[in-house]
């Protein structure tokens, strides 16, 4: 092949690269611009994911489809306004309380201030202090009168725009709720009839496998947060901070937000309970109440209610989550998740999206031998050791030898033909892989040589005639 056609190919090779990321900046330009449409979508299909279950469960009762999903609907929309309600209305209340907890503030602030008192802190606090009040002084003689500004409150039809707007969102969102719930079927045939006959096994798959875990996620995760609320109300009640009800519902919404909304739910109540009650003892129960109800939740409720993952990794969540709020605000930051898992679905379904299902998985993309092979390659042996240990706490010893360390030696054994392995970095490979095998024979794992197993085994018998010795032959192999 000519030498000049070596950077066409490359080229040509590229191209789909190029293809992707140009596709890519184009969907997300489009998801920005058209977000006011698209948001109300993304949340009626998350809310019918989440009310799926349970139009399922009253149609088991023997009610019609139709009655089943108003039902739902209405009951569930009639809660959520009730709550919303209440809730703006405490918080007005706090808002307007917050002037007669001052008293408390202050002496908190003094309390902690006393405890640093003639330390370097303090010095540092107050010198910008003493230096701001000099220039105030020596400004005050210079200073004119102020002209007088009166502020008026804009008439009501300004803000009509303001409430119209999310009133309207909730009602196109309510009604698509509706038709997707009424729909399923019938919009389920249809992707199916845009994709082809050709995979309809595959996208019943990942159709099926993307509202399964969806789903269930919604679901479990709204019972989890539904009591988690419920019991950090109750128990803010019984401790005796006001708008208890305010602090349980905000606790129970902002757990829906990966790893951030969990600690603004724990602050909100910790910081007023430093605002309200005089003394420090009122407060540290509230943190020990929110502190074990975390515990319970995360160590108890979540293994018990989740059982598996959702699928997708911890880093690419949060990558997820930052991406998401940038795109759409809070809103993308309320269905970072669900949308997160429906990209790994799809890259896991559909071959053009199959980088999706790489970066975003929670599964190993790489074999064990290879990864294996690659901390080699890299000359970094601590890690390479930390695979195999690994890998022999769930396979026994002669797994690890056939699984792991003979393949990554023929892989290794072929870049040295090629010419892609030097040797010193081969003589690095055979020398760790001896070390591990070593360690291997002298530190056998406890669980191939069980209690059970010892207690089974009958004792040597010494009056046994011995076993006949058994002829073998031996093929070596010099490589």
């Amino acid at each position: 092949m000519p030498q000049g056609d070596v950077p066409l190919l490359s080229v040509s090779r590229k191209l789909p690269l190029l293809y992707v990321l140009a596709s890519i900046t184009l969907i997300a330009a489009s998801l920005y611009w058209a977000k006011a449409v698209l948001i109300p979508v993304a949340l009626a299909i998350q809310l019918a994911f989440l009310l799926s279950p349970v139009v399922q469960a009253v149609r088991r009762l023997g009610i019609g489809r139709v009655p089943a999903v108003l039902l739902v609907v209405v009951v569930v929309f009639a809660c959520l306004g009730g709550l919303s309600w209440t809730i703006f209305q405490q918080m007005a209340q706090l808002i307007d309380d917050l002037p007669r907890y001052e008293d408390n503030i202050k002496r908190k602030i003094t309390d902690v201030r006393g405890a640093g008192k003639g330390s370097l802190l303090e010095k540092a606090q107050t010198a910008p202090q003493e230096v701001t009040e000099e220039l105030e002084k020596s400004e005050q003689g210079k200073a004119e009168k102020p002209v007088p500004v009166v502020v008026q409150a804009p008439s009501a039809l300004w803000q009509l725009p303001t409430l119209v707007e999310p009133l309207a969102t909730a009602g196109l969102v309510i009604v698509l709720v509706i038709f997707i719930l009424l729909e399923r079927g019938d919009l389920r045939n249809r992707v199916i009839r845009l994709v082809g006959y050709r995979r309809l096994t595959l996208t019943t798959r990942a159709l099926d496998e993307a509202g399964h875990r969806i789903s269930r996620y919604l679901l479990m995760q709204s019972i989890l947060n539904g009591s988690f609320g419920v019991a950090v109300g109750c128990g803010l009640f019984l401790i005796g901070l006001p708008h208890a009800l305010l602090w349980g519902v905000l606790a129970a919404l902002l757990r829906f937000i990966p790893y951030v909304g969990p600690t603004i739910a724990a602050l909100l109540p910790m910081v007023l309970s430093l605002a309200v009650f005089p003394g420090w003892h009122q407060s540290l129960m509230v943190m020990g109440l929110i502190v074990v109800l975390e515990l319970a939740a995360n160590m108890i409720m979540e293994p018990v209610l989740y059982g598996r993952t959702i699928g997708v990794s911890t880093v690419a969540l949060m990558v997820a989550v930052a991406f998401w709020t940038w795109l759409w605000g809070p809103v993308g930051l309320l269905l970072s998740t669900p949308l997160t898992v429906s990209l790994a679905v799809l890259g896991r379904y559909v071959p053009q999206l199959e980088f999706l299902g790489v970066l975003l998985s929670d599964e190993p993309v790489l074999e064990t031998h290879t990864s294996y092979y690659q901390r080699l390659v890299a000359q970094d042996q601590d890690e390479a050791v930390e695979l195999v240990e690994a890998y022999f706490r769930d396979h026994p010893l002669s797994e690890v030898y056939e699984a792991v360390l003979v393949p990554a030696l023929y892989a290794a054994k072929k870049d040295q033909a090629r010419g892609n392995l030097t040797a010193d970095e081969m003589h690095f490979m055979v020398q760790t892989t001896r070390e591990i095998v070593e360690n291997l024979s002298l530190h056998p794992r406890p669980s191939l040589c069980s209690d059970t197993t010892a207690v089974n085994t009958p004792a040597p018998d010494p009056d046994a005639p011995p076993l006949p010795k058994v002829p073998l032959v031996f093929c070596p192999v010099h490589d």
